[in-house]
């Protein structure tokens, strides 16, 4: 295995250790251990659990972005790319009924340790929102499209995280039918910009 081959090794056992166990309860051996490689070779790559958590942060909106760019190249209308953003609650509904969501998990554990890389991790959220504007916006709501942003993407962090809570796979379901509902109606220009119930379900 390479130098290189190595170190993204070490980031992805990381990443996924991070999110299972978080930050603060996994140790540089936990992460050796599981790469299985020696603590000195382990020290060779990184000199700090910080300076690992900056290249998982960098990893995750890099694999962000990636999956972003792949709903662009393959879906066509952004009625469909947004769908494909709400879907990831059922794409992922194991690891979310199991984890949480990895954005909010991560960024919520750095904030009660009041952790400098906050800010960084905080910016995977707006990786979201800013795709999400874009996606708005090709629709016709330029005008509110970041505020559209913010209510699907706090809509789908709540959903994350009750599911989390309790883990029943009927209320993810519902809120990804109402959440897809509230896209549709957007995109029939049926939705006022300020509605009081903005993902009530018209059925």
């Amino acid at each position: 295995m390479t130098q290189r081959e190595t170190r993204e090794r070490i980031v992805a056992t990381a990443d996924m250790l991070f999110y299972r166990c978080g930050f603060e309860h996994t140790s540089f051996a936990d992460i050796a251990a599981a790469v299985g490689i020696s603590r000195g070779n382990f020290y060779h790559h990184f000199k700090s659990k910080d300076e690992i958590l900056a290249a998982v942060i960098a990893k995750r909106r890099v694999d962000r972005v990636r999956m972003m760019a792949c709903w662009e190249t393959d879906v066509s209308d952004p009625v469909g790319r947004i769908e494909a953003f709400i879907d990831i609650l059922r794409v992922n509904g194991d690891k979310i009924r199991r984890h949480g969501c990895p954005i909010g998990t991560l960024t919520s554990e750095l904030a009660k340790l009041d952790h400098p890389a906050r800010p960084e991790a905080v910016r995977l959220f707006t990786v979201f929102r800013d795709w999400l504007a874009q996606q708005f916006a090709a629709l016709g709501r330029a005008e509110d499209a970041d505020q559209l942003a913010l209510q699907l993407l706090s809509r789908s962090q709540g959903a994350a995280t009750l599911y989390n809570a309790f883990q029943d796979p009927e209320f993810i379901e519902r809120e990804v039918v109402a959440m897809t509902s509230w896209l549709h109606d957007i995109a029939r220009g049926s939705l006022a910009t300020n509605s009081a119930r903005p993902f009530q379900s018209h059925d």
